[in-house]
């Protein structure tokens, strides 16, 4: 039997777009999106006005030529418009192309070269960047202002205000697996992977997503996370689209407004990285507190005490949609724990050195299996090699987390067996961050390891030994530090580099990072 044509049979006649109409005629005046930027002149769309702004949208895209299938970069920091150009391609069939603003120009090269983008939607902040960075784009629209900021640059681009037309957009029959978002993610290989998100891992993510965090349609999820990552297309906005919630957008992470905006708009939903928690310590909790959930990767009595809420554990990432494991709010979970598998996916832990099952106890790879495009990612774009090596023959999603099961069927998190940095909440890839440093003259071999950092919880920092004919050890750091200022977004660049003669070593003669990490550790403090 077909696999994708009993693929289609779950989410039969249903994509985006069906789920819009649906709240647009059952909770018309129902808010979905409010707009709360720093000088909190807050704009709130309801269900029925968001739906009609994101078709005339998509009837300027489709004017443009976008069609079923057309790639448009989007890249911008939060702003409604960025909302409603990712629906508005949506609505025709497109896929939007959301890409991390703080990427350079050989970066920007990459993600509309490789997903052939066919325009782009950014902000004046960014016009001449993707023009330059892209330029056999076909067209550029550019917000009026940024982030609800006044424009920081001039251009000569169309404003995204061209793109709303009255006309009748294109009519669709819905594709439930049709590719709807394209967002890249690090991994180890010196490139990011574009993953491909369908309409029905949105629609799944609606499903299950509300269920695992209890949200319901009376419930408000405070997005301040970036559009372009996971959590807030996903984990936040399909959660809320799922049951007909609301989100509140917020440009950027705001320390001094958090208690605020969460008053204001009765937030009961937010999700949580060590910034937001560490930047919140000490101020005083309003009374009522209208938070009921924070949803974070493990459990942590701590965070509760701090924030009065609740504070759910969740474990995902870009290729699983949405949590894939979670702790269920009715039952205590061990301290520290990642909770238990969400129904609709199936876990194996794996021993990487003999291939088999391991032990409960035991640390090994959490490999996840579930329908490519339903409760997985479809696909990483155009890349049969990463497809290849991320998936078994039969269909086991090899997530290079390094997990063990204990306490009645718990999953603890243990350590990557990918060589991946956290920064700040951004996966950095350790190798690309290498490679990249390779291209400087005088390098005899690297090796980039995560250092503590009080805010971002880890920065990199590159260990380096010389080659024979490399220059002083401050000439060839200063080096460094240029060429990845000019090629490396910011979260990714060294924040040290460390001239040394040898590396500590482990069997067959491997780096041994882990040491590597414990002396940058001692070195002093970096920015």
């Amino acid at each position: 039997m077909d696999r994708l044509a009993v693929d289609r049979f779950q989410f039969a006649d249903q994509d985006l777009g069906v789920l819009l109409d649906h709240w647009a005629e059952h909770r018309p005046d129902h808010p979905f999106l409010i707009w709360e930027p720093r000088d909190g002149a807050d704009r709130t769309w309801t269900y029925r006005q968001f739906r009609e702004q994101v078709d005339r949208v998509a009837s300027g895209l489709a004017e443009r030529g976008v069609g079923p299938g057309d790639k448009v970069l989007i890249h911008a920091e939060n702003c409604p418009e960025m909302v409603l150009a990712w629906y508005g391609c949506a609505r025709l069939g497109a896929v939007g192309v959301t890409t991390n603003t703080r990427s350079v120009g050989p970066e920007i090269t990459y993600f509309a070269e490789h997903t052939r983008c066919v325009g782009a939607v950014t902000q004046p902040q960014f016009a001449q960047l993707v023009a330059d960075s892209a330029p056999d784009l076909g067209w550029i629209v550019v917000t009026a202002d940024d982030s609800g900021e006044p424009a920081s640059a001039t251009h000569g681009f169309d404003s995204f205000d061209s793109l709303l037309r009255d006309e009748p957009r294109p009519p669709r029959e819905p594709d439930p697996m049709a590719p709807v978002g394209i967002m890249f993610t690090s991994g180890t290989t010196s490139r990011p992977k574009a993953v491909v998100h369908t309409h029905a891992n949105a629609l799944w993510a609606g499903r299950v997503g509300p269920t695992n965090i209890a949200m319901s349609g009376d419930d408000v999820y405070l997005i301040y996370l970036p559009f372009f990552h996971v959590n807030a297309q996903s984990w936040s906005t399909w959660s809320a689209l799922g049951v007909g919630g609301t989100i509140v957008l917020q440009p950027k992470f705001s320390s001094s407004r958090f208690w605020e905006v969460v008053v204001k708009h009765s937030v009961t939903h937010i999700s949580l990285i060590p910034f937001v928690f560490k930047a919140v310590a000490g101020q005083e909790r309003p009374d009522p507190n209208p938070l009921k959930v924070g949803v974070f990767g493990l459990v942590m009595p701590m965070l509760e005490t701090l924030l009065g809420c609740r504070v759910v554990p969740a474990y995902g990432m870009t290729e699983t949609v949405t949590h894939a494991i979670h702790a269920d709010l009715a039952e205590p979970h061990p301290d520290r724990s990642m909770g238990k598998p969400t129904p609709g996916y199936q876990f194996v832990v794996v021993d990487p050195d003999s291939g088999g099952l391991c032990a409960d106890g035991q640390v090994g790879e959490l490999w996840i299996h579930g329908t490519r495009g339903i409760q997985l990612f479809l696909e990483y774009f155009d890349n049969p090699e990463a497809n290849a090596k991320a998936f078994t023959d039969d269909g086991w999603f090899k997530t290079g987390d390094m997990v063990r099961v204990a306490d009645h069927g718990n999953f603890f998190y243990s350590e990557r067996d990918k060589d991946v940095l956290k920064v700040g909440g951004e996966n950095v890839s350790a190798k690309e961050v290498e490679d990249t440093c390779r291209a400087v003259p005088g390098i005899g071999d690297i090796a980039v390891v995560a250092k503590s950092h009080d805010m971002l919880d880890q920065v990199a920092v590159a260990f380096v030994i010389k080659a024979s004919d490399g220059p002083d050890d401050l000439e060839l750091s200063a080096a460094i530090m240029a060429h990845c200022a000019e090629v490396l977004a910011d979260f990714k660049r060294p924040r040290a580099v460390y001239v040394v003669d040898d590396f500590p070593r482990a069997t067959l003669d491997k780096v041994a990072k882990n040491q590597l990490r414990e002396q940058a550790d001692a070195m002093p403090p970096v920015g």
